[in-house]
C-alpha cells in the first residue's frame, strides 16, 4: 500500500488505555455495522477483517458473531497492538497480522475465507490499489463466502452531500489519486471478479455498505 499524505480528519486516533487507541468515527458507527453483519453475514466459519485500525471494530463484531473466528489484519504495527489490546479476552480473535491488502498475491496467505470485512479504507487508496484488493479478497473468499464492504461512496458519478464534497475534495487536494469511489465502478469491478453484489445498504451518515457473495463456481 503507497505511504499516502492524508487530511487530518481521514483516520484520526488517540491513545486511550492500556495501548489501546481510539478512533471516534468507530465509536459512532460501530452498532451500525454490527447491525449490518447480524443480518449478512455468515454465522460460523473464518472471518477476516482488512485494514482492522485501532481494533474497536473487530472486538465488536466478534462480540456480535461469536461463532465465526476472526483474523485483524493491519499494516501499521502500532495499531496491531492496539488491536491485539482490544481483543485479548475475546476467544474468537486470533493476533493480528500484517496485511498489505493493495499487494498482488496476499490471497495466498488467506484462502478459504467465509466472510470477509473492509470498513472505510477505498477512500484513502488509488482505483488501480482498489481494483487489487477486489481481487485479492474474491480469490481469498471460499465459494458462497461473503464480502462486505463498507464506506463512502459516489452515486453514479455525484457526491450527494455537502459533507461528502468536502471531505473528498479535502483528499484529492492532498493527493489526487485517492478520493471516493463511485458505486457502480465498484459493483462492475466486484462482478468481473465472480462477486455478485446481493444489495447495496444505505448507513447512516451517507455511508454505503456492499454485501457481495462469491460464485459456488
Amino acid at each position: 500500500m503507497t505511504k499516502r499524505s492524508l487530511p487530518s480528519n481521514a483516520s484520526v486516533a488517540t491513545e486511550g488505555q492500556d495501548g489501546r487507541l481510539v478512533a471516534p468515527a468507530a465509536n459512532r458507527n460501530a452498532e451500525a455495522l454490527c447491525d449490518l453483519l447480524a443480518q449478512w453475514a455468515p454465522k460460523t466459519g473464518q472471518a477476516l477483517e482488512i485494514a482492522s485500525g485501532t481494533g474497536q471494530h473487530v472486538s465488536a463484531f466478534a462480540q456480535t458473531l461469536p461463532d465465526l473466528h476472526w483474523q485483524p489484519t493491519e499494516v501499521e504495527p502500532e495499531r496491531r497492538a492496539s488491536i491485539d489490546a482490544y481483543a485479548a479476552d475475546l476467544p474468537n480473535v486470533t493476533d493480528a497480522v500484517a496485511l498489505n491488502a493493495t499487494a498482488q498475491g496476499w490471497h495466498e496467505a488467506f484462502t478459504g475465507q467465509n466472510l470477509i470485512v473492509l470498513i472505510n479504507l477505498l477512500h484513502l487508496i488509488s482505483w488501480p490499489e482498489t481494483q487489487v484488493l477486489i481481487t485479492e479478497t474474491a480469490h481469498a473468499l471460499a465459494p458462497k463466502g461473503r464480502f462486505i464492504l463498507y464506506g463512502p461512496f459516489k452515486r453514479s458519478g455525484q457526491l450527494t452531500s455537502d459533507g461528502d464534497q468536502r471531505f473528498h475534495s479535502a483528499l484529492t487536494q492532498q493527493d489526487p489519486e485517492i478520493g471516493y469511489k463511485d458505486d457502480k465502478d465498484i459493483a462492475a469491478w466486484m462482478a468481473g471478479q465472480n462477486l455478485t453484489v446481493l444489495e447495496i445498504v444505505e448507513m447512516p451518515a451517507n455511508n454505503l455498505a456492499f454485501i457481495a457473495e462469491k460464485s459456488d463456481t
